[in-house]
């Protein structure tokens, strides 16, 4: 019989510490990263590559995740183990929901939006090419594990508390504009912001995986699993 399941959400240290990780990971790291390693390179005289920089970047990112975020992940791994059939059962039905929901709204908003080329999905293909085993490294398990805690435990098991709406609009909202806000300032259009859409059904997926089981861990296979898979077909 399958206990009762319970969401861990986050301390008041953890979510004022996780929040001032979030804007940083969020808004600060997508522009600071490059000239970092530049004044890093001058400093050591040494030619850091790309492949280089990706590694070390998704392992400080897992590593200040971790120490931020430890004792949440002890509460969550916990609730896994005492609602592990729950938990299993909603990897299952998640990675059905996101694929069966996500390929209609993606052939959908592909009629709608025919000019523009989801630029992250582009980058991660060409990183895989270059250097697979460190891609897949980061697509698998870093950048789902980091993507997960940040998003669905400090943004939406919080926030649950006092709106459920609010919660799954915003986790959503966020998640999708992480992907596609680089690139609209880059390219200096906003039209890129339309492909936002296509990250809805992830993050509203993902999020019910959490909320349902009641442990981050189940959304956490599902977005590696859905990684792999996406990471697969780029091969």
């Amino acid at each position: 019989m399958a206990k009762r399941k319970s969401t861990s959400y986050m301390s008041p240290g953890e979510q004022i510490a996780g929040v001032i990780f979030f804007v940083i990971y969020l808004v600060v790291l997508p522009f600071a990263t490059d000239p970092l390693f530049r004044v890093l390179e001058k400093l050591l005289a040494v030619n850091i590559s790309g492949t280089v920089q990706n590694m070390i970047y998704y392992y400080v990112l897992f590593a200040v995740t971790v120490i931020i975020f430890h004792k949440f992940l002890m509460r969550t791994s916990r609730q896994f183990a005492d609602n592990l059939g729950i938990a299993c059962k909603s990897v299952l039905v998640g990675l059905v929901g996101l694929y069966g929901l996500n390929e209609l709204v993606y052939r959908l908003s592909n009629l709608v939006i025919t000019n523009r080329t989801n630029l992250n999905d582009t980058t991660i293909s060409a990183q895989i090419q270059d250097a697979p085993r460190v891609t897949l490294l980061i697509v698998i398990f870093l950048a789902p594990f980091v993507e997960e805690v940040l998003f669905r435990g400090l943004v939406f098991g919080n926030l649950k508390s006092k709106s459920r709406a609010v919660a799954y609009l915003l986790s959503c909202l966020l998640f999708a504009l992480l992907h596609v806000w680089q690139f609209a300032v880059v390219k200096q259009d906003i039209t890129y912001f339309l492909l936002m859409v296509q990250y809805l059904v992830p993050g509203l997926v993902l999020a019910w995986a959490y909320e349902h089981s009641g442990t981050l861990w189940t959304s956490i296979a599902i977005h590696a699993a859905a990684n792999a898979l996406s990471a697969w077909a780029m091969l």
